[in-house]
């Protein structure tokens, strides 16, 4: 912060008083490098949870670090530009290519009128979730698989895996919490994003 000090007089006095004046400096705005290096990766990951397929995520993050060079000079806040032009990629991609949807994900359209906003919600909430649980420990991964994929009883879990049932549902119940705790932290409150 600079400081600049001045001196002003009143007509009413004759002495001189000092009067101090704060100027913040002005914050420099990142270069599209400097962007580009630091958001990718998390635009990768929220592309992702909205469309559900890596190329096409990599597609919209392109797409989107493309029309940031064109608009530079008019962005403030590069950040959130990208978050919120990827978002509206994302949904101009699910609304052309919903017939093209996996048989998992394609259930959010069938409904007779989608609401866009929240089937993209759902998908990105579940997009986001998958992401999580790819970066859990690889038994945890295994328990929930077992539990959630194929549908297992914690006995049956216990069996496949030679834990103890209660240490099936200790490594569960935290493996869970945790994923609720990131998606919490991630913005993701219900399923509906």
């Amino acid at each position: 912060m600079e400081i600049q000090t001045a001196t002003a007089c009143s007509p009413d006095d004759a002495q001189r008083k000092p009067v101090i004046t704060l100027q913040r400096p002005m914050e420099e705005k990142s270069t599209l490098r400097q962007v580009f290096v630091a958001e990718e990766s998390p635009l990768m990951r929220y592309a992702y949870g909205l469309v559900g397929q890596r190329e096409t995520a990599e597609d919209l993050v392109q797409e989107a670090f493309l029309r940031l060079h064109q608009h530079w000079d008019e962005v403030t806040n590069p950040r959130a530009w990208l978050f919120r032009s990827i978002r509206n990629l994302a949904l101009n991609h699910l609304r052309d290519h919903k017939r093209e949807t996996s048989i998992e994900t394609g259930r959010e359209w069938e409904s007779p009128s989608p609401d866009p906003e929240q089937a993209l919600g759902k998908l990105e909430a579940m997009g986001t979730l998958q992401l999580l649980v790819a970066e859990l420990h690889e038994e945890d991964r295994q328990l929930i698989a077992l539990k959630y994929h194929e549908g297992l009883k914690y006995d049956q879990i216990s069996q496949r895996t030679g834990l103890s049932v209660s240490n099936v549902g200790y490594k569960l119940h935290h493996s869970l919490k945790h994923l609720a705790d990131s998606l919490r932290r991630l913005g993701v409150e219900s399923a509906e994003g």
